[in-house]
This record gives C-alpha cells, sequence and structure tokens, in this order.
C-alpha cells in the first residue's frame, strides 16, 4: 500500500489545550520522542501558527523563536515545520522561522480565500503546503478551485482541515477523493474530534487517497481535540498502510502530553461546537462571553453558526452574547 506521510501538530495545534502554554521543556522532550519514533513532520509553534501570539488570541509561554530553535535542536530525521495563516503572519516570520532550521512551511486560509496565500507560498524557499481551513463550509467543486489556487502558486500538496469536527465519514469521502482525482500534487486531512469522528474520518481519508494525515497525540487540541495520533497509527498499521512511525517510541511521548492536562472529553460544547459547523478553538471565548452576559453557551454557538463565523472573527462571539441577552 501507498506510504502514509505523518504530520505530528501536537506542539503547534494542540497549544489550544492549554491556552498556548507548552513549557520550554515539554516541546523538548515530546521532540526527541518524535526523532525517536520516526515521524516525518513535526510542526512547532503557537495555536495559530507564527506571530499569532496575543492578547486576543492567547499569548504563547515561549515566544516563536524558541520554541523552533528548542525543537529543532532535538531533531535529525524529522523535519521542523511552522504553521503561518496571513494576517497573523509575515513573509518576515517566515524567514525568520526558516532561519531557526523550519524545512516544511503550511500556509493556511479560509476555505474560500485561498488567494491570500500567494505571496506566501511563492515566497516561501522550503518545501511548503497549502491549507484550506473550515472546508466544511464549501462544498467539493469550490475546494477543488481553490486547492488549484494553491497548486498554481507552488504548494507541493493541500491539506482539508476540518476546523470544526463537523464532517462526517460521506463527506470526507466525496470531498477527498474528488480532490486527489483531480490534483496532481498530495491531498491531506486535518481532524477535530467534535462529533467524536476524528479517527475514523482520518482513516477514510486515506482509504479515499489522502497520503498526509495531521494528527496530534493524545488527540491533544482545541475543544474536544484532534485526531489521537496514537490510534490512527494503530489503525493504519492494522489496514495495512506503511507509516515508518514507531508506534511504541511514540508511547513516550504520549506521557509528556500526559502531563500537561487530563484526556479531553467530547463536552457538551463540543457537540454544538461541531454540529453548528463553528470553530473548535472558540469555546474558553464562548463560556466566558455566556457566564458575563448570562446567557446559554450552547446558544452562542447555535447563533455563531447561523451567522456562519471563521476564526478570526472571535469579536463576533461578544456581538452574538449580546444579541441573544435582548432578543
Amino acid at each position: 500500500m501507498q506510504k502514509i506521510t505523518i504530520i505530528d501538530s501536537t506542539l503547534r495545534d494542540g497549544s489550544h489545550a492549554i491556552r498556548h502554554q507548552i513549557p520550554k521543556n515539554a516541546i523538548e522532550d515530546y521532540a526527541k520522542s518524535a526523532e525517536s519514533a520516526g515521524v516525518e513532520i513535526l510542526v512547532v509553534g503557537h495555536g495559530n501558527g507564527l506571530s499569532a501570539s496575543s492578547i486576543h488570541l492567547g499569548q504563547s509561554a515561549v515566544s516563536d523563536q524558541e520554541m523552533l530553535s528548542t525543537a529543532k535542536k532535538e531533531l535529525k530525521r524529522t523535519k521542523l515545520a511552522a504553521f503561518a495563516i496571513p494576517g497573523f503572519a509575515t513573509l518576515r516570520d517566515i524567514d525568520l522561522a526558516v532561519s531557526e532550521g523550519v524545512e516544511v512551511l503550511f500556509v493556511a486560509s479560509h476555505c474560500t480565500e485561498a488567494n491570500v496565500t500567494k505571496r506566501y507560498i511563492k515566497h516561501s524557499k522550503v518545501l511548503t503546503y497549502g491549507v484550506l481551513m473550515m472546508s466544511h463550509m464549501a462544498d467539493k467543486l469550490k475546494l477543488l478551485e481553490q486547492a488549484k489556487l494553491m497548486e498554481n502558486y507552488g504548494a507541493a500538496g493541500v491539506l482539508l482541515m476540518d476546523s470544526a469536527g463537523a464532517y462526517l465519514p460521506e463527506e470526507v469521502e466525496s470531498k477527498i477523493n474528488f480532490l486527489a482525482n483531480n490534483l496532481t500534487i498530495p491531498v491531506g486531512f486535518h481532524a477535530h474530534n467534535n462529533l467524536g469522528m476524528a479517527v475514523i474520518n482520518s482513516v477514510v481519508a486515506v482509504k479515499n487517497g489522502a497520503t498526509l494525515i495531521d494528527a496530534t497525540t493524545r488527540g491533544f487540541g482545541a475543544g474536544a481535540g484532534n485526531a489521537q495520533l496514537e490510534v490512527v497509527l494503530a489503525v493504519l498499521e492494522k489496514l495495512g498502510y506503511d507509516t515508518e512511525v514507531d508506534l511504541y517510541s511514540l508511547f513516550k511521548g504520549s506521557e509528556v502530553i500526559a502531563k500537561l492536562k487530563e484526556p479531553q472529553l467530547i463536552s457538551p460544547l463540543s457537540i454544538m461546537s461541531g454540529l453548528n459547523g463553528v470553530f473548535s478553538g472558540f469555546a474558553p471565548l464562548v463560556i466566558k462571553a455566556a457566564h458575563k452576559y448570562k446567557v446559554e453557551a450552547s446558544d452562542i454557538f447555535r447563533e455563531l453558526g447561523k451567522r456562519k463565523v471563521v476564526a478570526g472573527q472571535e469579536d463576533q462571539i461578544i456581538e452574538v452574547a449580546k444579541f441573544l441577552k435582548h432578543e
């Protein structure tokens, strides 16, 4: 069977789970584990990528530069990667990341706004992938159109991100299969677990042509978390796919993450996030707004879904809470 490239985002997307407070020693220890396990790509940084550390989105415990340099010291075979969202990250941030040893870059946009990635993908001097976030909000024809833009800009592959954990397996099958059959570059998938579908959705993606799978150890991540990397690896191994990752070595990294946070559960709010197609990372802000304005957090998620609010529009949470308060 075809080789599956594993992208480990535990030290990037996983940081949402503890409000971007991953300590330096945990970065060092987990990077050692990823290297030992033979993980091909390890993504490191603030949950929202380069230069996203802020009061608005959450301030990292460690700077971008220090996170990247700390991880890089422990990596030889494993490639160090960074994540960039235009608007947060600048071209200069990309250059600085590369100077710290970044070998792979992921440039992400909302699923209908791939044009904003053009300068970033073209500017990058390292292996660069495009990422279409909140991909449940576009049909397969629109996703193909946007993926082709990234392909034309020079992306080495395109990943669909289920930022809200809203996908069911049938949707993954339809979209991944369509992209894999109509692009000349690899297709990947990044799942969230709001509806408990992250592992099966990742496996369905592979069965339908995805050769890049992005996941996190212990499912570490926003809301209900991401696809749990150890489980995805175990299932793919049982199905006969080659990931070249030593599952037992990765278990050591799992213990590093276990010390940072208790196992993540699928809470009622995570379910509401998935049902309404709202970014998982909104949960802490929704809870805060619900308490302040004395409204139901689930109602905020429902209204955010109606308004099709996406990551970067966090100010809408307060507006929605005020609206519900006076409705």
